[in-house]
């Protein structure tokens, strides 16, 4: 529960994660700051899930991959586009579109781009894989042509203050107008929840385009298999024998 634990107040990160380890099989951590939650797993003698950081959402992007899994036989040249912030969520959704080969075009507004440590490693990796990783300011680019559309809120975790910066995204907003430059059969994601008529309109998240839904439930599966593998020994005898 919220103030329950209050992590790093009552004591040290390091030794909440100490105790933790002794009673747990792994811990599941959503945060605000990534540092805390790298404190955590440093401290930790068991496995540590980031459930999101200001920085890092990786339990999203593993169901955003099964989504796009789910929907398109070969991965390898698939257009991911991304509209909106360079935020958490673009971070390993570009990750993860990299290292499966994937296409990945991101278009942010100046001033807002990713974290530019985290883009030279999506392109390290894009270059082992054959993937591309792209940015540009102009929305229309970026979806041209696009097998997915992804976009987010724009106002992220610990923004909500910062009204007036949904004045910098204008043009960015996934309308039937910026998707009918994307391929015919593509597929519109969203991590939700969605704030209907700001970064997205009803006529697209609610069209057969749609799978939000779909990568809502998806979370679910993907979160367990997480647990599974970083729990279970058999999972772990498993992956040692494949590599």
């Amino acid at each position: 529960m919220k103030g329950d634990i209050q992590l790093g107040k009552s004591e040290s990160i390091e030794d909440t994660a100490a105790v933790l380890s002794r009673y747990l099989g792994a811990i599941t951590y959503r945060c605000f700051g990534h540092s805390d939650v790298e404190k955590l797993a440093n401290g930790s003698t068991i496995p540590v899930i980031n459930a999101l950081s200001d920085k890092h959402h990786p339990c999203q992007a593993a169901a955003d991959m099964m989504t796009i899994s789910e929907n398109f036989d070969e991965l390898s040249g698939i257009k991911v586009a991304w509209v909106g912030d360079g935020n958490n969520v673009l971070h390993d959704l570009m990750l993860g579109a990299a290292s499966l080969g994937m296409e990945m075009h991101y278009a942010v507004p100046r001033g807002f781009e990713p974290d530019e440590n985290i883009v030279s490693r999506a392109k390290d990796i894009a270059k082992e894989t054959g993937g591309t990783v792209e940015m540009t300011h102009n929305p229309v680019e970026a979806v041209k042509g696009a097998n997915v559309v992804y976009t987010d809120v724009f106002i992220s975790m610990g923004e909500e203050k910062m009204k007036d910066k949904i004045e910098a995204f204008d043009g960015f907003q996934v309308n039937e107008e910026l998707v009918s430059n994307a391929d015919s059969d593509y597929i519109f994601m969203h991590c939700l929840p969605a704030h209907r008529g700001e970064e997205v309109t009803d006529e697209v998240i609610d069209s057969k385009n749609s799978v939000v839904f779909d990568q809502a439930e998806n979370r679910m599966w993907a979160q367990m298999s997480l647990m599974t593998f970083l729990v279970h020994p058999a999972a772990w005898e498993a992956y040692s024998e494949l590599h």
